[in-house]
């Protein structure tokens, strides 16, 4: 903790490089700079290299040092020059100046409260609540916005007054006003150099890429390992850093006991062929069930995933590492989630659903409504979608728009009618995308949605609610913007992420290449059946219910009796985020709504 006038700084430090030395606050030999950094910066080296050139003499060999000479000495220009996962906050005495930000796709949270000339900032909601300038009242918008998309997507949070920066966010505090500006787009992009101009090249380059990005991302002085699933992502990554390292990688995963879930044995034969030395936890749901409260207190927003990397992070922690990397961002860059041909399907079809006469289109949306999760989830599409970048703002749809105003409270649901039931996202990527190429459009979507206010947001508090820094070597700015430069017809085809196998096939199993690929799903649908069926019936019970005050009881049981009376294992995500998001709000005693903001 630091004080530095009206500035008060504070850190406790997950020591990555050199971790004897680079305590935080850190402060310049001038004492005019003040910085607490959470994250990481693969380039500091090529950056301190640079900065000694220009007359600075560093005292440690960790990247916040650098980090913060480089703000001394260029600024916010410096946030382009960064190659990492970050959010920071520097003070700068001179000013009276507080420069907040973060990095450009959100892998490091950075959340604030500005309230009365203050601001207060923190990377846990958890310390800005025990700040005492918020009451921790829930937002009602906040709860429908997260019945939508399985999170609370930034800027906003489940929390009034609290806010999250943006990814590839920057904010400038100053007698106390706040102004915050971009750092990072897509359409910031350079486009030199230019594309490649054949196929064969495009391999060719993308597998230096490839080898680029984790030799960065294994950088640390302390032990690195990886997440490793059944899948191709994980294994790629796995694969490049057994080459990179040259020593024996240790790999983690986490297995099932219930058939057709379970990716353990795939797991561990690709840890074989990489002569790693594996550590497969089999996690039942009895366990899930004993453990859920201590899994819920590590939300400080409700989810509806995160639980199978609490678990990996923590088997990681306990078998020896530090730093783990991920394949996550494998399916966004690469086209695998099915989001990418179905809306390429739909968007070629649009125009002539448009042009049929209301009388025969509503019919068709109003009984799809009536079907399974895909049914209405389609209904959703054809009732309010007239673009390629509409499609993309309804993709990862939770409910839809009818099933979420019914689970609602009357006079909530009423508040939000006319709203709308696209992504908070929508006008920005709209005017940051060209809706022209589907391909970059879906990737930017999953990007800057499910990827940001869902993965990401989970890896990193589970993570570091065991003491765990996750890396994700796909999410590196310079791949993503040279991925970006390059034609989607190289990047696309009927196999989903078939340019990644083939940039790397010579270092994957064989058997690997020829799997199908699989989602990776816990045995949610066997679990909320057995282990965890006393939780969810307590929690969607109807004294529950009327304690949180946002919700329509009938419809949450009937959601509930159906999945548990149903062969529909589909419905599980809906009734599983809805008893997270019950849950929270009662753990918080928050008020009953009084209208959505």
């Amino acid at each position: 903790m630091a004080s530095r006038g009206p500035a008060t700084l504070g850190m406790r430090r997950l020591a990555i490089f050199d971790p004897t030395n680079g305590h935080q606050p850190m402060t310049t030999p001038d004492g005019r700079h003040t910085l607490v950094f959470n994250g990481a910066i693969y380039n500091f080296n090529a950056l301190k290299a640079e900065l000694e050139a220009e007359g600075w003499v560093f005292r440690t060999r960790c990247d916040t040092e650098v980090l913060l000479a480089a703000l001394a000495q260029w600024g916010e220009k410096a946030l382009n020059r960064l190659r990492g996962m970050f959010a920071f906050a520097l003070w700068d005495a001179a000013e009276a100046s507080l420069l907040v930000a973060r990095d450009p796709f959100g892998i490091k949270p950075l959340y604030f409260i500005h309230e009365g000339g203050r601001l207060v900032f923190a990377s846990e909601i958890g310390a800005l609540l025990s700040a005492g300038m918020s009451d921790g009242a829930i937002d009602p918008s906040s709860v429908a916005d997260y019945l939508s998309w399985f999170a609370v997507p930034a800027p906003a949070t489940i929390f009034k007054g609290i806010s999250s920066l943006e990814p590839g966010k920057y904010a400038r505090f100053c007698r106390g006003q706040l102004k915050i500006e971009t750092s990072w787009s897509f359409r910031s992009i350079p486009s030199e150099p230019g594309p490649c101009t054949t196929r064969q090249d495009f391999i060719h380059e993308l597998r230096e890429r490839l080898n680029d990005t984790v030799q960065a991302h294994v950088l640390a002085d302390v032990p690195v390992g990886a997440f490793l699933s059944g899948g191709l992502d994980s294994a790629v990554v796995a694969g490049l850093m057994s080459h990179a390292t040259g020593v024996a990688l240790k790999t983690f995963t986490i297995g099932f006991e219930e058939d057709g879930f379970s990716e353990a044995d795939e797991a561990e034969a690709t840890a074989r062929h990489f002569g790693a030395v594996h550590h497969t936890r089999i996690l039942t749901g009895d366990e899930v069930a004993r453990d859920l409260d201590k899994f819920l207190a590590s939300c400080d927003q409700p989810t509806g995933d995160g639980v199978n990397t609490y678990y990996v992070s923590q088997t990681a922690q306990e078998g020896g590492v530090k730093v783990a990397l991920s394949g996550l961002g494998g399916d966004e860059l690469f086209g695998g989630y099915p989001s990418f041909r179905n809306t390429a399907a739909m968007a070629a079809n649009l125009p002539r659903w448009r042009r049929l006469p209301a009388f025969l289109r509503s019919p068709t949306t109003a009984l799809l409504n009536q079907g399974g999760a895909r049914a209405r989830k389609l209904s959703d599409f054809l009732a309010y979608a007239r673009d390629p970048h509409e499609l993309g703002a309804l993709q990862r749809r939770v409910f839809s728009e009818r099933s979420r105003l019914a689970i609602l409270a009357p006079d909530l649901a009423r508040s939000l009618r006319g709203s709308g039931p696209f992504h908070p996202q929508l006008a920005a990527l709209r005017a940051d995308v060209d809706s022209g190429d589907i391909f970059s459009l879906v990737s930017a979507w999953e990007l800057r949605t499910y990827m940001a206010d869902v993965l990401l947001r989970d890896s990193d508090v589970m993570s570091m609610r065991h003491s765990l820094e996750l890396r994700v070597p796909f999410v590196d700015r310079p791949l993503l913007e040279w991925l970006w430069r390059q034609p989607s017809a190289f990047k696309e085809s009927r196999r989903p992420k078939a340019a990644l196998v083939e940039a790397t096939s010579d270092i994957l199993p064989p058997g690997l290449v020829k799997r199908r690929k699989r989602g990776f799903t816990l045995p949610f649908p066997i679990w909320m059946r057995k282990d965890l069926r006393p939780f969810i019936q307590d929690t969607l019970s109807p004294a529950s219910l009327r304690k949180s005050g946002f919700f329509s009881e009938a419809p949450v049981q009937a959601l509930w009796r159906q999945f548990d009376s149903g062969s529909d294992n589909r419905e599980w995500s809906r009734v599983w985020s809805l008893a997270v998001l019950v849950s929270f709000v009662n753990r918080t005693r928050a008020p009953a709504p009084l209208a959505a903001k």
